[in-house]
């Protein structure tokens, strides 16, 4: 459903034309925007913020033209149905031609096909969104734009110059002081969750479960999101800084790029804690941190658990491309509190002669990927089953899909790791998430130490200094 009333038709709309909201989108290029890994955060105006950034290089949007939430197993299908509705009514100028520019929203999605809330009695708790923002400011390499969209018919709402003056920036407050508490299941009972897995594992009914856990975090201070993201972004460059409706983190790992026909995913399964359990990436180089990267790299448990979660992305790849390259051996890598075992699986969509329209949007290959054997398990449905028996935690959006879509279906999908959730009702609430893939041979104790590594990112993102 549209939770932002679209405005009566505008009178210059011709007889007969499809009913809907109508966008006016502009796209110019920007020459002032600083060559920083913050530039494009620190202009947001307010707490209010989307984001999805990563070396200093994406998009960030505020403001909201529309926006389209969906619930239970058709979110996703729903959401791209919307969108195409959108783009089929838009008039988009593009002076800049660059992925992320002209019409664009931004996406967050439940993991799980369940809803996580009824539509009529809380519609905070949708299991999708997308958002189109009034005002986008991107930025690839040496290019950067300003994007403004303006709904036709609503003669009240700014346009151009006045779009931009209508949101005056805000100073970026800190969350004050910050107590940590256990969520749905305690960090002293969460082994015993982890130790049921691997009896289910070790009878048969499945090979791998990815089982999650959350910390509720209260501030002294509503939480402003650009704070978050300000840490983040620095700390935290090799990673996908994000902000989508209340959804804030830095993802390791990309489901989907879509662009130009090309198609890219990261796959990331296998986890060692870097002995220095530091936030600043410039240590990679360390002795201790060498031999734990080889020591990962030879890991048989975390070995099988990375080609389960690479199996299964190229085999939901497979019908869409016609061709694809797949590494037979994982690389290390380096964040600034732990390792992964990732691999980069690549291929060419198929239909290139038919053109843009007849490939899937980046939009409905995030939604065939998800979820993967790197955040449900392997095979997925029993995982899955599993998960819901014994987990104990409402993921919500969690291990789901983020990103953004573009007007011509290419975009860029995370999943939502190293995440945290604001909670609409009270932005001094916020629920820290983290997951591990446990397979046969995993140990629960360190399962948890792997969750605690998990949650560093939020925890440092929530500090002050």
């Amino acid at each position: 459903m549209w939770v932002t009333e679209a405005p009566p038709p505008s009178d210059d709309a011709p007889p007969g034309a499809p009913d809907g909201p109508r966008l006016v989108v502009r796209t110019t290029a920007v020459d002032d925007l600083p060559a920083d890994a913050s530039a494009l955060i620190d202009r947001l105006p307010d707490s209010a913020a989307l984001a999805w950034v990563r070396h200093g290089d994406g998009l960030v949007g505020w403001g909201e033209a529309l926006r389209f939430e969906t619930f239970g197993p058709g979110r996703f299908a729903d959401a791209d149905d919307k969108w195409r509705q959108v783009l089929a009514l838009a008039e988009v100028q593009d002076e800049v031609g660059l992925p992320g520019s002209g019409l664009v929203a931004f996406g967050s999605f439940a993991f799980d096909d369940v809803s996580p809330g009824d539509e009529e009695e809380d519609p905070a708790r949708a299991s999708g969104v997308l958002v189109v923002p009034r005002v986008v400011l991107g930025r690839r390499g040496d290019r950067a734009w300003l994007t403004t969209v303006a709904l036709v018919g609503d003669r009240s709402a700014p346009v151009g110059d006045e779009l931009l003056s209508a949101y005056p920036v805000q100073p970026v407050t800190g969350p004050g002081r910050v107590a940590l508490t256990d969520g749905a299941v305690g960090a002293d009972d969460w082994p015993a969750v982890v130790a049921e897995g691997i009896a289910r594992i070790q009878a048969g009914e499945l090979e791998k479960v990815v089982l999650a856990r959350d910390v509720v975090a209260t501030t002294e201070h509503p939480v402003d999101t650009r704070h978050l993201l300000g840490r983040l972004a620095s700390a935290y460059e090799a990673c996908w800084t994000f902000s989508v409706d209340g959804m804030v983190g830095a993802t390791p790992e990309l489901l989907v790029r879509s662009e130009k026909g090309l198609v890219a995913s990261r796959v990331l399964a296998g986890t060692i804690r870097r002995d220095h359990g530091g936030t600043t990436p410039d240590t990679q180089g360390d002795d201790a941190d060498l031999l734990r990267a080889a020591q990962l790299a030879r890991s048989s448990k975390d070995l099988e658990e990375h080609e389960f979660a690479v199996r299964s992305v190229a085999a939901a790849l497979e019908p869409y491309c016609s061709s694809m390259n797949v590494p037979e051996v994982p690389f290390v890598l380096h964040l600034p509190n732990v390792m992964h075992l990732a691999t980069d699986v690549t291929g060419v969509l198929a239909g290139q002669d038919a053109g843009a329209a007849a490939r899937p949007s980046s939009l409905s290959l995030a939604a065939a990927l998800h979820p993967s054997a790197a955040v449900c398990g392997t095979p997925t449905t029993a995982a899955r089953d599993l998960i819901r028996e014994i987990e104990g935690l409402d993921r919500a959006r969690y291990a789901g899909p983020v990103g953004w879509v573009g007007a011509d279906g290419d975009g860029e999908w995370g999943i939502a790791l190293r995440s945290a959730e604001i909670s609409p009702k009270n932005r001094r609430t916020i629920r820290l998430f983290a997951g591990c893939g446990i397979v046969s041979a995993s140990d629960p104790a360190a399962e948890l130490a792997e969750s605690e590594a998990k949650l560093e990112p939020m925890r440092y993102a929530l500090r002050t200094r």
